[in-house]
């Protein structure tokens, strides 16, 4: 098997685990607000890479350097995974998905302020591409721009803020660190979140299932992108990393019901146009 197909089967196990993750998130809705979903996930969290870390014998990467980075990363990391949650209750998940992949363009806008990157031509062309595929998906006027769309959208900009402060903390960091403290600090964030109204719903025998499968589904999506990243170009784990989309349309059809939107696939593949505009140009920049 060459190394293209590797990274096929690994963004397979990344697309089933992404789409897992947002099915087992409607169905806990009925009974878990979206803090206590993010803190079951992270108690799972917390057990498996402590567990990851004590079989590897990595537990000494493990440092309270930089900590304040790290509380700002998993702050802006834990509020755009709740926006992500709430979203996929109340709007189609592949619209859901949709919007979520225009991460990296707000990782495009926000590079020149925050990591003091250039912004190039291609970079601005690709991020007005991404916005124009945003407008389709959301199509103000033709629908109520409603609450789940904004949360989707604001997701996704959180997630962009969680990629530029992990790329800062990746340089001084392990990842056993930065998956240990992200576990262990949004334990903390969701036990503070879902107690605030003095009542936390505990696990069912109908739900313990769903709350263990996003926390499992979490680790197991990253932990394939990785993976495949580490053996092919972007350029070819980012069109395969595309077909998330028509997968969670086909499942929220089938699961729910959720009509197939034209123009929601139309928006997203705009938006890949724009991101996969980028990589392209970063690649060639690259080899020169």
């Amino acid at each position: 098997m060459n190394n293209t197909s590797k990274a096929a089967l690994w963004m397979t196990g990344a697309i089933a685990s992404f789409s897992a993750m947002a099915v087992a998130g409607r169905e806990l809705s009925a009974v878990h607000d979206t803090f206590e979903i993010m803190m079951y996930r992270s108690f799972v969290g917390v057990l498996v890479v402590s567990l990851a870390l004590t079989f590897t014998g990595k537990w000494h990467q493990v440092s309270t350097r930089a900590l304040g980075l790290h509380a700002l990363r998993n702050t802006v990391h834990f509020t755009g995974q709740n926006l992500w949650f709430f979203a996929v209750t109340v709007i189609p998940l592949a619209q859901v998905f949709a919007l979520e992949f225009t991460q990296p363009l707000w990782v495009i806008l926000l590079s020149p302020l925050l990591l003091g990157e250039r912004m190039t031509r291609v970079r601005v062309a690709a991020a007005v591409i991404g916005f124009i595929g945003i407008l389709i998906v959301a199509r103000p006027g033709a629908s109520s721009l409603n609450i789940g769309i904004l949360t989707a959208a604001m997701s996704a900009f959180f997630f962009a803020l969680t990629t530029i402060s992990t790329k800062k903390l990746t340089r001084i960091a392990s990842i056993g660190c930065i998956m240990f403290w992200l576990t262990v600090m949004q334990s903390v964030l969701g036990m503070v979140a879902s107690g605030y109204d003095g009542q936390i719903a505990l696990p069912t025998l109908g739900t313990a299932p769903f709350l263990v499968l996003v926390g499992l589904a979490g680790l197991l999506a990253h932990f394939c992108i990785t993976n495949a990243l580490a053996i092919a170009p972007a350029t070819v784990v980012v069109p395969i990393d595309f077909a998330r989309l028509p997968t969670i349309a086909v499942v929220g059809m089938l699961l729910y019901g959720e009509p197939l939107d034209i123009w929601v696939l139309v928006g997203a593949a705009v938006i890949f146009g724009g991101n996969y505009l980028n990589i392209l140009a970063e690649t060639r920049n690259t080899a020169r």
